[in-house]
């Protein structure tokens, strides 16, 4: 129970100084977006700022599900939503229809976000490229610096910021004054005590510049009438609320459909800022507390929020960086937090709704372009120093252009199309042929003889396998095409490993059939490898070359599950073999294999004493993992497969195969250590056996027999481990 105290005392003190924080910039907030419709509905643009961060506040964290998140108005939004005031002034859209219009965007947007939630996009929206939302920020940051300078400098309503700065004769220095002293303390107050927020001493700095040049300079600074330099009244009691929250409706049936349908766009644009920003705060917030979100139900959480938002005649919002931080620092805990930051903020409103009229519509100025400067993304000029990141700061500077020089509705198209572009270029600019190995370098596990080896490197130019990876694709075609080129007309089986491929679109396929058919022309073969594995977009390669009918046309296509099978099937096809050649050859006799090819026949007879005649079923282990290793295997007839036990698993590792003719078990006999794998025939299986004991014998009555087989088991191993050592250098390059 102590525990849970522990944490409500947490939650409350987080929740109270994250409401310092959020309430004066939500009001400076709205006060931006009102104020672009005209003078008069500054007051109504503080009350929307306080409305939103209430409804956020309540609904948000009780039905989201990260911990101390805090939602409120935000800077996204008082960018789009000032500059869609803006666009419907110049149009003479009445401002009671803009008004209206501000609050269906509102709604729309959390409608919007609530549907990206439903539909698991949020897990999408936080992988935007980063260069896209920086360049969206910095926008926002440079849309509300712009949007402020006027205000700053007490310019008349409806004057744009180059004229403001170029017009002194438009100043108000009351209001200049009041601006710089406000962003001068909020800028400084972090260096002298972070106990009470930045925005709340330099807001506060505002009011008292304020009332001392109302005081000590012009008296009529303290009449609210008419008074363009402050809020203005906001009617601060519950019967006033309710009062905003009914009269924003009561015109709703004067708005078209055709008027709802031009907000989609708008809507979709400010419903993904908001999700960007929201996720980016979720994000670091579960670095900082080593948590985890669920970013579609904070989506959804936050859409019901805004739906809230606007019904109540609220702005729109999302997760705020600073405010969360803040409730961190203070001891926030649990969503509980945010909950009672919205309760907070209400009781603000009713308590304090006389004191926020006088609040300097300066002070709020210079607070948001404090915000404006500090969404500026400078570190992204280190991008300048590099040649590979150039571009990335490119694609920056366009999103910052279009979202500045012409609307953030735009920037959003232009930073998902270079988004696109990004892609491209990265798959562009990375190799889609992982390595190119020569068939002399590159066998399969399935152990040949000295003579077949031979021939297998004397052949070995007849193959190439080309180890592929990333996506094949337009973009990658001819890169793919360029390696395989050279390769055409000189090989007879082209060997392609699928195994790191992560996509393949219409156009690589229709490559490969045209490298498929300029094989068979020369009665070659085009050989697939790891084909049957879905990718991450949940394809199945396999099942989609079927169905361009790239695999099932012709016999010179073959599709096997692992590459080692495809070198093996070569192999065997340069040989002469295969298990239908094998299953018909009668068993070897002695003095028929390889390792006693130059030993004499009576010498031989006295060695075929010593071994033991044993038939092995298909199927069957021949030894197991920690057997003795007391038994030289030589194979008759038949196959053994070596595998080496798997954790967990119940079908070990394939790491060799033995045929006819051939031996193993040879370095455990020889170590006589035990054995580390697992033997097990692949058909019924003929082995002579030479036991530990017997060999001691054979030692003892013919020393130079025994000397003989042991230095013929060591050539051979030497050989098989020359072998592999070509093969691990050919991978490295």
């Amino acid at each position: 129970m102590k525990f849970r105290n522990d944490k409500l005392v947490g939650d409350f003190w987080g929740g109270l100084a994250a409401m310092l924080v959020a309430l004066p910039s939500a009001i400076a907030f709205g006060v931006t977006i009102y104020a672009s419709i005209g003078p008069a509905y500054a007051g109504l643009g503080a009350l929307a700022g306080i409305l939103g961060a209430t409804a956020l506040g309540l609904v948000a964290p009780a039905l989201g599900g990260t911990n101390r998140l805090i939602t409120a108005p935000c800077a996204p939004a008082a960018a789009v939503l000032s500059a869609f005031a803006i666009e419907l002034v110049q149009h003479g859209v009445a401002p009671a229809s803009i008004v209206l219009m501000l609050t269906a965007l509102g709604l729309v947007s959390g409608l919007v976000q609530l549907f990206l939630g439903f539909m698991g996009i949020g897990s999408l929206i936080k992988y935007i490229p980063f260069p896209v939302v920086s360049g969206y920020l910095t926008g926002v940051g440079l849309i509300i610096i712009g949007s402020q300078i006027p205000k700053f400098l007490g310019a008349p309503g409806g004057t744009s910021w180059w004229r403001a700065l170029i017009s002194p004769e438009l100043w108000q220095w009351q209001s200049a004054v009041i601006g710089a002293v406000t962003a001068a303390v909020m800028l400084g107050a972090p260096l002298v005590t972070r106990v009470v927020p930045a925005a709340i001493l330099g807001l506060l700095a505002g009011v008292l510049t304020y009332f001392g040049l109302a005081y000590g300079v012009d008296e009529q600074l303290l009449v609210s009438e008419g008074n363009k330099l402050i809020i203005g009244p906001l009617g601060g009691t519950a019967s006033s609320m309710l009062a905003a929250i009914t009269g924003r409706w009561s015109e709703i049936g004067e708005l078209k459909l055709s008027q709802i349908a031009s907000l989609l766009g708008t809507a979709f644009t400010l419903a993904v800022l908001l999700s960007i920003d929201t996720l980016k705060t979720a994000v670091v917030l579960d670095a900082l507390t080593r948590g985890r979100h669920d970013s579609n139900r904070e989506l959804v959480a936050q859409g019901l929020g805004n739906v809230a938002s606007a019904c109540a005649g609220g702005m729109p919002g999302a997760g705020q960086m600073g405010a969360t931080l803040v409730n961190l620092a203070s001891g926030g805990q649990t969503r509980v937090s945010g909950v009672i930051e919205g309760v907070l903020s209400l009781i603000a409103f009713l308590a304090l709704g006389t004191f926020i009229a006088w609040i300097p519509v300066g002070a709020l100025a210079g607070i948001l372009i404090v915000v404006g400067i500090r969404m500026i993304d400078r570190h992204s000029l280190h991008l300048l120093e590099s040649p590979w990141t150039l571009f990335d700061f490119i694609v920056i500077v366009a999103v910052v252009a279009v979202a500045v020089g012409y609307s953030l509705i735009a920037a959003s198209g232009v930073g998902i199309a270079l988004a696109m572009f990004l892609f491209i270029r990265e798959q562009l600019s990375s190799t889609v042929i992982r390595r190119k190995i020569d068939g002399a370098s590159r066998f399969s596990k399935r152990v040949r003889l000295r003579h077949e080896m031979e021939l297998l490197e004397k052949r070995g130019s007849e193959t190439a396998i080309l180890e592929l990876q990333g996506s094949l694709f337009f973009g990658t075609k001819d890169q793919l095409y360029t390696a395989l080129e050279p390769e055409l007309a000189r090989r007879t089986y082209i060997v392609l490993d699928m195994r790191r491929v992560q996509s393949v679109d219409v156009t690589a396929v229709h490559l490969l059939s045209q490298i498929r058919d300029s094989l068979i022309e020369r009665d070659a073969f085009l050989i697939f490898s790891n084909l049957s594995h879905s990718l991450p977009n949940g394809r199945n390669i396999a099942e989609f070359f079927d169905q361009m009918e790239l695999t099932t046309m012709t016999e010179h296509v073959k599709v096997f599950p692992e590459l080692d099978d495809a070198v093996e099937w070569i192999e065997d096809q340069i040989l002469g073999q295969g298990p239908a050649v094998e299953a018909e050859v009668a068993a070897l006799e002695l003095n028929d294999l390889e390792l006693f090819s130059d030993h004499k026949e009576e010498t031989l007879i006295d060695l075929e004493a010593c071994l033991e005649r044993r038939s092995i079923n298909k199927d069957e282990r021949v030894y197991s993992f920690g057997d003795p290793g007391n038994e030289l295997y030589l194979i008759r007839k038949g196959a053994v497969r070596i595998t080496l036990p798997a954790q967990g698993e119940t079908v070990g590792h394939h790491a060799l195969t033995y045929g006819r003719g051939d031996f193993f078990g040879g370095m455990a006999f020889l170590s006589q250590m035990t054995r580390f794998n697992d033997a097990t025939a692949l058909a019924d299986t003929e082995l002579y056996v030479l036991q530990r004991e017997q060999f001691e014998k054979l030692r003892e009555e013919h020393k130079r027999l025994a000397c003989h087989l042991v230095e013929a088991v060591a050539k051979v191993l030497a050989l098989r481990l020359r072998y592999s050592d070509k093969e691990l250098m050919a991978m490295q390059d």
